[in-house]
């Protein structure tokens, strides 16, 4: 039996537009400018998608920013309704409400034109700016929150606009009974790098440097923008009383920068009263941020109402212990003693658990194995690709 010949030019034209014809286009719209965690949570998802099945289609607000930057490697639009968007800060008035349905017209067509099956919304911006448009599109709606679970879009809009809701904890699940979009809710966690390696005493030596202080300094460290949610002054106050509860040297080193000028203002007083300048570090932010959280002996976060915090998990990967704050999705995420949790907004809890820390080294290090094991166990990218593509299949069938 001779082997069949090889396709012909044509024969490979038709095969390859049938897959393209096959393949589905899911939308990923992103209001804003700043890279954050959602944005590198979808970069995981994207990286690990059937791109014969799926057709990426991303669409910054801002043309050539950051975001783009980001997601420069998968098929990028012009956001036609751009001139028409919510504006963070702004008052929300039927005006701007009006403003924003001339914005879903266009994009309604945009969605339309590029044959888009699915939108899938990734922050509170983007769903006002494209919820409305997708169902007028007739596209199928993924409304992900990676935010506050009391959100009034997530609240009163989600339950009538989105086919779908996901969440990045339970603690994001959309509440309420009567009017909810809960009953369309599942729980998706966030994905990390599993097979993340950090030599931590690489990184602490690097770390000591850049700090210029002892090798025997206890080093305590804050992941994060400076905004109120995560309680930068909380932790502030905390480190100044864990100065007290243990006999050695301490920095308090904060990666991150304030959002605004006010909450800089209030830091810099706080710093000021508590006579912290010397111990208190503000690094700014620097990448890679697993590297430098590697270099931490314990990574300290105080937020309140955080949904799923990535520096946090990325902490667990890398095999620092974690003290947090008894709040939000960081119960979910210490679970079955895979951290310790003190009560939120409370200086002297959080101290004392550091302290319990410092004091039982060997328990200290258990529990970070623990952790460590745990995390590379459930929050791998290909597990997080798995069910959300598992979302897309229930939404296309």
């Amino acid at each position: 039996m001779s082997l069949p010949q090889a396709l012909s030019r044509n024969d490979c034209v038709r095969v390859a537009t049938a897959r393209e014809a096959s393949r589905r286009t899911i939308c990923f719209p992103f209001a804003g400018d700043a890279v954050g965690g959602s944005h590198l949570s979808v970069m995981g998802l994207l990286e690990q998608i059937d791109p014969y099945r799926y057709r990426v289609l991303v669409v910054p607000e801002i043309a050539g920013g950051h975001i783009s930057g980001l997601f420069a490697s998968f098929a990028q639009a012009t956001d036609p309704g751009v001139a028409h968007g919510f504006t963070p800060g702004e008052a929300f008035t039927p005006a701007k409400f009006m403003q924003a349905l001339q914005g879903s017209r266009a994009r309604r067509n945009f969605l339309r034109e590029q044959r888009v099956d699915i939108v899938h919304l990734n922050d509170g911006r983007s769903c006002a700016n494209w919820a409305v448009a997708s169902r007028l599109a007739g596209t199928k709606l993924l409304w992900h929150n990676r935010g506050n679970p009391n959100a009034l879009g997530l609240r009163f809009a989600a339950p009538f606009l989105a086919h779908q809701v996901v969440a990045v904890s339970s603690y994001a699940l959309p509440r309420g009974a009567l009017w909810s979009s809960g009953k369309q809710a599942r729980v998706v966690h966030s994905p990390f790098d599993t097979d993340l390696e950090v030599d931590r005493a690489e990184a602490r030596q690097a770390l000591v440097h850049a700090l210029g202080v002892s090798p025997d300094t206890l080093i305590v460290g804050y992941v994060g923008a400076f905004v109120p949610r995560k309680r930068p002054d909380i932790f502030v106050e905390a480190t100044a009383r864990l100065r007290a509860l243990v006999n050695q040297p301490i920095i308090g080193t904060m990666f991150g920068q304030a959002r605004t000028q006010a909450m800089e203002n209030r830091l810099q007083k706080q710093i000021a009263q508590l006579d912290a300048g010397a111990w208190i570090r503000q690094m700014g932010y620097r990448e890679p941020g697993a590297f430098w959280i590697a270099g931490c002996d314990i990574l300290l976060v105080p937020a309140v109402d955080e949904p799923f915090g990535r520096t946090l998990i990325e902490a667990m990967l890398v095999g620092t212990p974690v003290v947090a704050a008894e709040s939000g999705g960081n119960i979910e995420a210490l679970t079955g003693g895979l951290g310790l949790l003190a009560a939120p907004d409370d200086p002297s809890a959080l101290a004392s658990a550091c302290a319990k820390l410092v004091r039982e080294p060997t328990f200290a290090d258990a529990i970070a194995a623990r952790a460590q094991a745990y995390a590379r166990d459930h929050y791998s990218q290909k597990t997080h690709a798995e069910r959300v593509c598992a979302v897309y299949e229930t939404l296309l069938a």
